[in-house]
């Protein structure tokens, strides 16, 4: 068997800045620091930290009066913001700079009079926190199905944003029908799906058409990693999303040639070289990088971290 090692993979720039936010804020305050909702949606990261003395929380009610309060890098609504600042707690952002663009622009085109029309997941922490910008001007789609129910003429002012780490084949349809039913919809001139989601998507099609099976390093909260596991099943390969070496299972190899592998945004490294030793113990007898394109993209973290 071949193993065909997709890149990019793994962590993103603003993954590596919202962990290196907590670790900092530990190193320079100690424990405990509260950070609201998991810092990025992966079971590996968020218990390492915690060991650490990070204490993860989804009610401000649970941080104590005065302490420290990380944000996630999925951002928050600003009911968040004012609820913290009401409790005395001393805020630290680390939500992702793309994720801020875009809760700017919502917050922008809804002070001008569009009502913003929010591609995404309902249930996703980082939508919550975006149609938190605007609620009363904002309404969230998921499908071509969602657009057919809107109840906008082509008079009105509309403006349309996607959550970040959507899939290209899925926001290509809804905004289709965006645009086809109201021509006057407008958006930013560059697209919201961030680079590092693109990135990870575009490696993966370029490797598909030569696997019989892929293998997608994620945890299954984290949206980016399984859209990348479906788009694998809409090009009609076995496609199955691992949180670790363990769960792969034996029986997927059998007759298999060739794997394709890779990690969303949030899986750390370390995980993905033990699914690559496990496959190797499977039986892969060659591993190939193919290498879409080389990122850069370095996110700062607050000068108040800087440890002294």
């Amino acid at each position: 068997m071949k193993l065909l090692l997709s890149k990019p993979r793994g962590f993103c720039a603003g993954v590596v800045r919202a962990i290196e936010i907590v670790e900092k804020a530990l190193q320079k305050w100690g424990a405990p620091i509260y950070v609201k909702h998991e810092i990025v949606h992966n079971r590996h990261v968020v218990e390492k930290l915690n060991d650490k003395g990070a204490i993860f929380i989804e009610d401000l009610a649970d941080v104590p009066h005065g302490a420290r309060l990380i944000y996630s890098a999925h951002g928050v609504s600003p009911v968040v913001r004012e609820e913290a600042k009401a409790r005395g707690l001393i805020e630290i952002d680390a939500t992702c700079g793309l994720v801020t663009k875009v809760h700017s622009a919502a917050k922008r085109f809804a002070s001008k009079g569009y009502h913003i029309i929010l591609i995404g997941h309902k249930n996703h922490v980082e939508i919550i926190g975006t149609a938190g910008e605007a609620p009363d001007q904002t309404t969230i789609v998921e499908s071509p199905e969602d657009v057919v129910k809107l109840p906008f003429s082509q008079e009105d002012k509309l403006f349309y944003i996607t959550q970040t780490t959507l899939s290209l084949d899925d926001v290509a349809d809804v905004t289709e029908a965006l645009k086809k039913r109201y021509p006057q919809i407008e958006t930013l001139p560059s697209a919201s799906i961030c680079y590092a989601t693109t990135n990870r998507q575009l490696a993966l099609r370029e490797i598909t058409d030569e696997t019989d099976l892929v293998l997608v390093v994620g945890d299954p909260t984290s949206s980016n990693s399984n859209r990348l596991r479906e788009l694998a099943s809409k090009r009609e390969i076995p496609a199955f999303l691992i949180n670790g070496p363990e769960e792969i299972e034996a029986s997927w190899l059998e007759e298999i040639h060739t794997i394709g592998l890779t990690a969303g945004a949030s899986t750390p490294e370390g995980v993905v070289q033990e699914c690559i030793e496990r496959l190797i113990e499977l039986g892969v007898r060659e591993v190939e990088d193919v290498v879409f394109t080389t990122e850069d993209v370095v996110f700062q973290v607050p000068k108040s971290l800087s440890v002294v």
